[in-house]
């Protein structure tokens, strides 16, 4: 059976490459006798694959000494607890910035555990927007400053770092992570979950300035610090090590294609191609404010929205799936992650102007 494109927002498509190789050694890793998935994780092989990964994830990202590279569990949304657990340190409050669902989710469970002021929110604009920097109202005591440069369900997205000062700029990049050169050095933190543009769903990347591990608040679980997972080399318990030997075949996978500054140039055509064709087409629409639309998740509507079943129908057959928008928005959402290839995106056109002629 032919492979679809698959335009899912997580879990996303992997690059054909490495589902291959990872099929080639599934039974047996490298004359090793094991498949990756039977390889106790402290064993020789499995950390020489543990550390080429994080060697390439340094090397893609240009990560400075100063910063530790983490490999867990727990999803993002694991994170939105583990930030303020680890980088209160004391203080009472964080300062967050709101540009949509997920920006929520990490404001809401930071409020459980102190203060999290909402300095900025594009919520007026039913986040299509971010907000303008002259705007925020940080506040300079402030523990970190969180925010959100990718929105995967909104499909906003930062295309420049905010300036917070002295204070720790923390981001969650889960969609965004590796789809263009990134100042890493900027940030006191950054996570990600791993399905969208790294690998499969079960591992997280925290990529955290050493100087920010150790003042986890008192009573914190120890699968919660930090400082217990960069003391153990991200092996206090047995990691989800499939997903990581998976990861690590992407970043080998990115390597060879030219690293981040021409995954960069490929991926912001496929997302112009595809705004380009929606703004002209007359039929379709994005409502994202054109200066911040996402290069990875590139939302939708229909002229007539009691079309979209025959829109999703037709797609389907075409070989083009998981197009339908996120539950809480409607319409439709392409996400156009690394792993899509610029084919994918000429296809989804090429069907969206089909449809037109033959419904519009």
């Amino acid at each position: 059976m032919a492979r679809v494109y698959n335009f899912s927002a997580g879990p996303a498509v992997l690059p054909e490459e490495v589902l291959t190789q990872a099929r080639d050694e599934l039974v047996d890793w490298r004359s090793s006798g094991m498949s990756v998935m039977e390889m106790s994780h402290r064993g020789k092989e499995f950390i020489s694959i543990a550390e080429k990964a994080e060697a390439d994830l340094r090397e893609l990202l240009a990560i400075p000494a100063s910063h530790k590279v983490l490999f867990l569990q727990g999803g993002a949304t694991q994170q939105f607890a583990m930030v303020p657990m680890n980088l209160l340190r004391g203080k009472k409050s964080a300062d967050y910035v709101n540009t949509g669902q997920w920006s929520k989710k990490a404001i809401s469970e930071a409020k459980k555990l102190g203060a999290a002021n909402v300095v900025a929110t594009s919520e007026a604009s039913n986040f299509t927007t971010v907000p303008a920097p002259g705007a925020w109202k940080l506040d300079p005591n402030a523990a970190y400053v969180h925010y959100t440069p990718n929105e995967t369900i909104g499909g906003v997205e930062f295309h420049w770092i905010p300036d917070t000062g002295d204070v720790p700029l923390v981001a969650d990049m889960s969609s965004t992570i590796l789809s263009r050169p990134l100042d890493v050095a900027r940030y006191g933190l950054i996570y990600a979950g791993a399905q969208k543009n790294i690998g499969p769903a079960g591992l997280t990347i925290v990529i955290v300035r050493e100087d920010l591990i150790g003042g986890a608040a008192p009573g914190t679980p120890s699968m919660m610090d930090y400082r217990i997972h960069a003391e153990n080399g991200s092996m206090y318990n047995t990691p989800p090590t499939y997903a990581w030997y998976i990861a690590g075949l992407v970043f080998e996978w990115l390597k060879r294609r030219g690293g981040l500054k021409a995954m960069a140039a490929v991926n912001e055509r496929k997302a112009k191609k595809l705004y380009d064709y929606i703004d002209a087409s007359g039929f379709y629409r994005n409502p994202v404010d054109p200066a911040c639309r996402s290069w990875m998740n590139v939302p939708f509507t229909l002229a007539d929205a009691a079309l979209d079943e025959a829109f999703l129908k037709g797609a389907k057959g075409a070989g083009l799936v998981q197009l339908k928008g996120h539950r809480s928005v409607g319409g439709m959402r392409a996400s156009i992650y690394n792993a899509m290839p610029e084919a994918g995106v000429d296809a989804l056109i090429d069907y969206m102007k089909t449809f037109v002629k033959n419904k519009g």
